[in-house]
């Protein structure tokens, strides 16, 4: 195997340049970088791990954190992470918290606080003031998706906005009984995010002087099943039935769709239904919802920390109270329609 004295004699350089291009460290001319990676891919050298670390004090590793994997948002923002990183030489630890409460403490106590990775992305989990403060003496980064962290740098989607906005366009279609099919209220895992949705829909239908019905406001697991389970209890109602469902998600919103159809009701003549995401079976289904672009926002949350690693002075800033709030929009397609007067 070649080694870095033949890269630096085919590059025209020196080794100290060809360490210096090759870690990503210090600041290296453009035609001398071309030289040298054109001469390592020529001759298969690859960089040893542990003399990068030596070098650096840097492990090219980034900690993935989130409570659960077996979900559509989970699992994009996880694919969205590893390709942006893998395309800028890192790699991924991921740290799933199903474990529960034991698991998260062994977690921000112990692993990440080892030297194995250089920076944390927390996903929809809410590290408490000591857990950031630790990461912070030890000079990693960590950036969140899914809500506020103070003392770090987030990003999140204005999920009352979301729920309101929706529930303001079955209401513009003359909507006036109007469903809700939220997660659990109060979970520590979201920020509370079924909460502020749901909230969002209470104002809308509050500010148009609808009242709102304690029975329609209903609670799943963002599953296709589970929307499906409640929608069939809602819409199979003879007497008490909603006209339109706004679905906290869109996996339950394809579920309430299938639910619709097995009790003979047409989407969206006999009612409306819109759900919040735009997950990848959305269009497929014709499902309209509120998008928040979840690899758009992985890619960002990954380039954040990747720029926060490259600052010669992270010293002084490693964590921040810095809030980015994603932009979301409304998108119609075939399930939500007029109400049948």
């Amino acid at each position: 195997m070649a080694g870095i004295e033949e890269v630096a004699k085919l590059a025209g350089v020196s080794t100290a340049t060809v360490s210096r291009a090759l870690s990503g460290k210090d600041h290296v001319s453009a035609k001398a970088l071309a030289a040298v990676q054109l001469a390592a891919s020529e001759l298969g050298y690859v960089v040893s791990h542990s003399a990068y670390t030596l070098a650096t004090g840097r492990n090219r590793n980034i900690g993935v954190v989130m409570p659960r994997v077996d979900r559509w948002f989970f699992s994009t923002v996880l694919e969205a992470a590893e390709t942006e990183l893998i395309s800028n030489g890192y790699d991924l630890t991921l740290y799933n918290l199903r474990g529960g409460d034991n698991q998260r403490s062994q977690v921000f106590q112990e692993f990440l606080l080892r030297g194995r990775v250089d920076a944390v992305l927390a996903v929809a989990i809410q590290p408490d003031k000591d857990e950031i403060a630790a990461l912070d003496r030890l000079g990693k980064p960590i950036v969140g998706i899914g809500g506020i962290i103070p003392g770090a740098r987030t990003i999140e989607m204005d999920d009352f906005a979301a729920g309101k906005l929706a529930t303001e366009h079955l209401i513009s279609l003359g909507h006036t009984k109007i469903a809700n099919l939220s997660g659990e209220i109060l979970t520590n895992w979201e920020f509370n995010q079924p909460g502020l949705r749901r909230a969002g829909y209470l104002e809308a239908l509050k500010n148009a002087g609808i009242e709102s019905k304690e029975a329609w406001q209903v609670m799943g697991d963002y599953s296709i099943p589970s929307g499906y389970r409640a929608a069939k209890q809602l819409l199979g109602d003879p007497r008490n039935a909603p006209t339109a469902l706004f679905c906290n998600s869109d996996e339950m919103a394809i579920g309430a769709i299938l639910a619709a159809k097995d009790l003979g009701l047409r989407v969206p003549q006999d009612v409306s239904i819109i759900g919040i995401d735009d997950h990848d079976f959305a269009e497929f289904f014709g499902v309209t919802t509120i998008t928040q672009t979840v690899s758009a926002q992985a890619t960002f949350a990954v380039r954040t920390i990747l720029d926060l690693l490259s600052d010669p002075d992270l010293g002084s800033h490693v964590n921040v109270d810095q809030n980015t709030v994603w932009p979301s929009e409304l998108i119609v397609r075939s399930t939500t329609a007029r109400v049948n007067s």
